[in-house]
C-alpha cells in the first residue's frame, strides 16, 4: 500500500503535499508548527485536517505492520498462497486482516480443535463436499478409533470442524457484518434495581443499529454496566442463514439436515455471537468517537473566549457552611488579598460580609467579581447583586464555570503555585483568573475535567487526553504566549516545548530580569535549534528589542518581513507606530505573487506576515464574544412561557445545547428547537461561547429544568 497515495486521495491532496506532511511529521514537526509555517509545503491545510492526517497515518502504518505480521505466521505455517496475498493487498481495516489472519491464528482448545487432533479433518472435508446422510455414515465407520467410539461421534466432530470453518471464512464474515449493520436491531429490557429507575427511557426498546445515535450507545452501555439493562443485538436468522448457504451450498447444493445442521450451530454458537461482539464493539468505538469529537467541537470555543484584560477581578468561590473564599487579583492576575465571607445560609451575615467585600472594592477599585458556578452560586449571586447597590465604584459581575477548580486546587501544580494558600484559596483564585484570561487559566486543568461534553468518563481515556491535549495546543499557539509573564503550564503547551523547558525558560527569565529577544532562547537549557525552530513564532516578547519579536512571524522569516518593508519604503519604526495601514493595497497593486518572489516567499507566508505587521501585539481573541457582565439577578421563579433572553451557549451536545439565561440553571433548547432549517448535529448551528436570543417554552421547579427554543422570535 502507498501511504502517500492513499492519504493523496482520502484528504483530497496533491501527492507532493501528502509526502510533504509525512516528511514534516517524520521530522518531529508540531502539528501547530506545520499548519502555520509550511503552509507552502501542503497547500494551506488547517490543524484539524493537520491532526486527522496524522491520525490515519498512524493506522495505515499500523495496518502495514499487521499484514506483515500476517504474511510472515501463515508463510512459516507453509499455508502462504497467491489468494491471500490479494486479499490482504485488498484489505483496507485491521478487522478485514484479521478475518484473513482468523482460520490460521492458533486457536485455544475448541470442538473443532479436538476433532482435529481425533484425525476427523478428512471426513469433515467429505461432508462439506457431499451431506447425504447414508454417503455420511458409511464414510464414517473408517474413523472409528479408539478415541472415536461410533459413527454419531465421528459425524460429530467433522460437523465441528466445518462449523470453525464457517465461522472463520473472510468473505462470509464481512457480508454478514454488514447484514447486522443495515438489518439488526438492539433490544433493551430494564432489569430492576435501585439504579433502574434512571433507564426507564431504555425498557422494551428497540431500535435499528444503523439509526442508532451515539449518545443512546453510550447510555446503553452504562446502563448495561450498571446492571439496569441487558441487551442484545437481533437479526432475521433466514437472511444469515441464506447468506452462509450461498457460500457453502455452491458445490453442494443438495445438501441435506446433516449440514443444515451444521450451518446452524456455526451460526448460533460461533458466527453471531462473535460478529454480535463486533457490533457492539464498533458502535461503542464510533461513539465514543462522536462524543471525543463533541469535547473537541465544545473546548475550543471555550478556552478561546475573550479575556477581560486590565481589569481588577474579585474572585467569588461560593459555599455554605465553610464560607464564601475570596481572592482579588491585579491586572497580570497576581494575588493583592485573600478572605473568606460568610452571607450564605447557615450563618447568612450578609451585612457584615457587605462591609468586608465593600473594603476590598474601594481598596483595590475593583472593575468586576467572577462567581464560581457550583455549590451556593445562586446564593452568592444574589448577594452580590446586593453588595453592587452599595459600593461607589462601578462594579458588575459574571457567573462563571468552576468546573475542575477544585481539582487545580488540589493538584500539585496548584500546590507549587500557592503553597502558602489552603484549596479552597486557590480555588477562589482560579475563578478570578478564568474571567481575565480563560485560555491561560483553563489549560492547568486536566482537559477531562473542563465540563464540555457528554460521558467524558466512560470514554477511552488515552484517546480523550490525546484529542484534548490537540486542542489546547493549537489554541494556544494560535493565540500566542507571553515570553515574559506566561506560567510553566502555558509555556508547556507551546509547539516543541515541554513541561521541563517551560520551567527552564522562567528560571531563565528571572535569572536574566527578563527575555530581550527570541534569540535568547537558544541560552536556555535544553532547549536545542530544533525546539527553537519549533516554538520561536508562538512566542511574543512584549516590548522588547525588536517588534518583529511580538509578532507571529518566525524568525526564520524576518529577512522577508524586512524585505517587503523595504519594497514599500517602510521600516520597523512604522511597523511599531501603525504607520503602514496601506501595505495590503500597495501589495494588491504590484501583485502578491510578484511581491513574495522578491522577499523569496510562499504567497501564503507573504499574507500571514502582511497580517502580523499590521496589527503587532494583537490577541485574536479579541473579536471573540465577551463574558455576559450583570449587576443585577432573576431566577427560575421569575421565568414565564414566552420570554426571551439573550443567552451564551455552555455545552453542545448530540440531542442540543444548553444556554446560560442568567438565572443559574441552564436551559436547554432541544435539537428539534434550534432552527427551521434542517440540521444533522446541533454543532452545525451552535457553538461554545456564542450568544444567541432563547425563549422559553416551559419551566419545571421540581426537577430543575427549563426548556427554550430559538424559534419564533420576532427580531427588533
Amino acid at each position: 500500500m502507498n501511504l502517500t497515495e492513499v492519504l493523496a486521495q482520502e484528504f483530497g491532496l496533491k501527492v507532493e503535499y501528502s509526502q510533504n506532511i509525512i516528511n514534516l511529521l517524520d521530522e518531529g514537526c508540531t502539528i501547530p508548527f506545520i499548519a502555520r509555517y509550511r503552509k507552502e509545503m501542503h497547500g494551506t491545510c488547517d490543524d484539524q485536517t493537520l491532526r486527522a492526517f496524522a491520525d490515519r497515518l498512524k493506522y495505515l502504518r499500523n495496518l502495514n505492520e499487521e499484514k506483515a505480521k500476517v504474511e510472515k505466521t501463515i508463510t512459516e505455517q507453509g499455508k502462504w498462497t497467491d489468494e491471500l496475498k490479494k486479499a490482504l493487498e485488498e484489505a483496507r481495516t485491521l478487522t478485514e486482516v484479521e478475518d484473513i489472519y482468523r482460520p490460521y491464528k492458533p486457536k485455544r482448545k475448541t470442538r473443532a480443535t479436538v476433532a482435529i487432533a481425533k484425525g476427523l479433518e478428512p471426513l469433515a472435508d467429505i461432508l462439506q463436499m457431499q451431506s447425504k446422510s447414508y454417503v455420511i455414515e458409511k464414510e464414517a465407520e473408517k474413523f472409528i478409533t479408539e478415541e472415536v467410539k461410533t459413527t454419531a461421534e465421528a459425524i460429530q466432530g467433522a460437523m465441528d470442524i466445518i462449523a470453525e470453518r464457517i465461522s472463520d471464512d473472510a468473505e462470509l464474515r464481512k457480508e454478514l457484518r454488514k447484514l447486522i449493520e443495515e438489518k439488526g436491531i438492539i433490544v433493551c429490557e430494564l432489569v430492576e434495581n435501585e439504579n433502574s429507575p434512571v433507564y426507564e427511557t431504555y425498557a422494551n426498546f428497540k431500535q435499528e443499529v444503523k439509526n442508532l445515535p451515539s449518545h443512546r450507545i453510550l447510555a446503553i452501555n452504562r446502563g448495561e454496566k450498571e446492571k439496569c439493562l441487558k441487551v442484545e443485538i437481533q437479526l432475521n436468522q433466514e437472511l444469515a442463514i441464506g447468506s452462509i448457504n450461498k457460500h457453502f451450498k455452491k458445490n453442494n447444493p443438495d445438501t441435506d439436515k446433516i449440514m443444515e445442521d451444521t450451518i446452524a450451530d456455526s451460526y448460533d454458537r460461533l458466527l453471531f455471537p462473535s460478529l454480535e461482539r463486533e457490533c457492539r464493539s464498533n458502535l461503542t468505538d464510533r461513539a465514543n468517537e462522536q462524543a471525543i469529537k463533541m469535547f473537541e467541537v465544545n473546548l475550543k470555543p471555550l478556552l478561546m473566549e475573550a479575556p477581560l484584560k486590565n481589569n481588577i477581578i474579585l474572585g467569588l468561590d461560593p459555599a455554605y457552611r465553610t464560607g464564601c473564599k475570596i481572592a482579588v487579583i491585579d491586572k497580570n492576575g497576581n494575588v493583592l488579598d485573600t478572605t473568606v465571607i460568610y452571607p450564605t445560609p447557615p450563618q447568612s451575615k450578609t451585612e457584615e460580609s457587605i462591609a468586608k467585600l465593600k473594603t476590598l472594592i474601594d481598596k483595590y477599585k475593583v472593575d468586576i467579581v467572577s462567581i464560581g458556578n457550583g455549590t451556593a452560586s445562586k446564593e452568592a449571586e444574589i448577594f452580590v447583586a446586593e453588595l453592587i447597590k452599595h459600593v461607589s465604584r462601578p462594579v458588575s459581575y459574571a457567573v462563571v464555570s468552576e468546573a475542575g477548580a477544585s481539582v487545580y486546587s488540589a493538584s500539585k501544580l496548584g500546590a507549587e503555585e500557592f503553597p502558602d494558600y489552603d484549596v479552597s484559596l486557590r480555588s477562589a483564585v482560579s475563578i478570578a483568573r478564568r474571567l481575565q484570561d480563560p485560555l491561560a487559566e483553563l489549560i492547568k486543568i486536566d482537559v477531562k475535567s473542563i465540563g464540555v461534553g457528554q460521558y467524558q468518563h466512560d470514554m477511552p481515556q488515552n484517546r480523550l487526553t490525546e484529542v484534548l491535549t490537540g486542542v489546547v495546543e493549537d489554541c494556544v499557539n494560535s493565540v500566542g504566549v507571553d515570553l515574559n509573564t506566561a506560567s510553566p503550564s502555558l509555556l508547556s503547551y507551546v509547539s516543541g516545548l515541554n513541561m521541563s523547558i517551560a520551567k527552564n525558560i522562567v528560571a531563565y527569565r528571572a535569572k536574566v530580569k527578563g527575555i530581550k529577544n527570541r534569540e535568547e532562547l537558544l541560552s536556555v537549557p535544553k532547549l536545542g535549534p530544533k525546539a527553537y525552530e519549533q516554538c520561536a513564532g508562538f512566542l511574543r516578547v512584549v516590548g522588547g528589542e525588536d517588534i518583529l519579536d511580538n509578532t507571529a512571524v518566525h524568525p526564520e522569516s524576518y529577512e522577508a518581513a524586512r524585505k517587503l518593508l523595504k519594497l514599500f519604503e517602510m521600516n520597523e519604526e512604522d511597523v511599531k507606530n501603525g504607520n503602514i495601514a496601506n501595505l495590503p493595497k500597495l501589495i494588491e497593486l504590484k501583485g502578491e505573487a510578484k511581491v513574495a518572489k522578491e522577499c523569496e516567499i510562499g504567497v501564503p507566508t507573504l499574507n500571514d506576515i502582511t497580517k502580523e505587521l499590521l496589527k503587532p501585539g494583537r490577541d485574536i481573541r479579541e473579536s471573540m464574544p465577551k463574558p455576559v457582565l450583570r449587576s443585577d439577578v432573576i431566577t427560575m421563579e421569575d421565568l414565564k412561557e414566552g420570554m426571551v433572553f439573550s443567552g451564551i451557549v455552555r455545552n453542545v451536545i448530540d440531542f442540543g445545547a444548553f444556554v446560560d439565561i442568567g438565572v443559574h440553571q441552564d436551559g436547554l433548547v432541544h435539537i428539534s428547537q434550534i432552527s427551521d432549517a434542517f440540521i444533522k448535529h446541533p454543532s452545525e448551528a451552535l457553538k461554545v461561547g456564542q450568544r444567541v436570543d432563547v425563549k422559553i417554552l416551559s419551566v419545571d421547579l421540581a426537577k430543575k429544568r427549563i426548556s427554550l427554543t430559538m424559534k419564533g422570535i420576532e427580531k427588533e
